[in-house]
């Protein structure tokens, strides 16, 4: 949505919460799953399945994103993506997305609208209408996104499913981000698709799904790193995972640009996670659904281990850590 000519220079402040909240959500499109949208106290979405799958994350200016580096609708649209890509891995679609937004008094108006200019934008791609939340105030820029998903009569994926014999695969870009990361922390703003996979995840959404119905045991959102996340599923299904490095995906464009920086493309797709690809485990006898890579079994035991060793160095992000 493009600004308000008359807000265009105008902070938060200036505007007031309740302009704001008109600004942003006038002409907000809502699919058919929303019976009621914001404006009310609450929200009223359908459940069709009789389930509802919910999940949340926070972004916090300077931790997560930062507007020196990315657009204020590159902001919104990875503020959705990271909670969708939760919903796929579950299985699950998306219906709806309540957001919370909080920013110092000067924020100008207009990052604000841009902000939810890329929230609606990813939202609305994937069916889901922005149906409520709220507005504060806060030292700096977060965003607290809870997205909510039907499971369209299929059971939920857990991390817990992983059993003995199963294959572990992965769908999705994996290492991009983190590659974005280190181009933008260098001061770079090229190779633009590989800084633009930090500034802007595309998770496989509809893997997800589809996994779901085709018999995946256990699956995840690579949030953290493929080594971390995988310790998840390891962890809940009581069961040993290896990674065969050989087989992980990289792209030839991450080996060109590790190169340029003295840093290790693999170690990006194993460690690097902002990318929100997809890892789950399949009994062996199912072959793979497309656009799944098989990268590693699953065995008794316990813990992540790449190519049967322990995986020497940091296995992804970790809050406070």
């Amino acid at each position: 949505m493009p600004a308000d000519p008359s807000h265009s220079s105008a902070t938060v402040a200036q505007l007031g919460e309740f302009e704001l909240i008109r600004t942003v959500t006038t002409g907000m499109p809502q699919p058919r799953t929303t019976l009621l949208g914001p404006g009310d106290d609450a929200a009223v979405v359908t459940a069709a399945d009789g389930r509802v799958v919910a999940t949340n994350d926070v972004l916090v200016e300077g931790v997560h994103f930062r507007l020196d580096w990315s657009t204020p609708e590159q902001v919104g649209a990875k503020a959705v993506a990271v909670n969708l890509a939760d919903l796929a891995a579950m299985g699950a679609v998306p219906t709806a997305v309540l957001i919370g937004l909080a920013c110092p008094a000067d924020t100008p108006a207009e990052v604000v609208q841009g902000l939810f200019t890329g929230l609606k934008k990813e939202a609305a791609a994937q069916g889901a209408g922005i149906v409520g939340g709220d507005m504060v105030t806060a030292p700096v820029i977060t965003i607290s996104v809870t997205a909510l998903g039907d499971m369209e009569g299929r059971d939920p994926v857990l991390r817990s499913g992983a059993q003995p014999g199963d294959v572990l695969a992965v769908c999705g870009k994996l290492g991009w981000a983190a590659a974005g990361l280190a181009v933008l922390g260098r001061g770079f703003r090229s190779p633009v698709a590989v800084v633009g996979a930090q500034r802007t995840p595309e998770p496989p959404y509809a893997a997800g799904p589809k996994a779901a119905a085709y018999g995946a045991r256990s699956m995840i959102d690579i949030s953290d790193g493929l080594i971390a996340d995988l310790g998840h599923i390891a962890a809940a299904s009581h069961v040993a995972i290896d990674v065969h490095s050989a087989k992980v995906p990289v792209a030839p464009r991450l080996h060109e640009v590790a190169a340029a920086l003295g840093a290790d493309a693999l170690v990006w797709a194993l460690t690097g996670g902002e990318d929100h690809a997809l890892a789950a485990t399949f009994p062996y006898q199912l072959p793979l659904p497309s656009g799944w890579t098989a990268i590693g079994t699953v065995t008794k035991g316990a813990g992540v281990t790449v190519d049967g060793r322990e995986y020497d160095g940091v296995h992804g992000w970790e809050h406070w850590k």
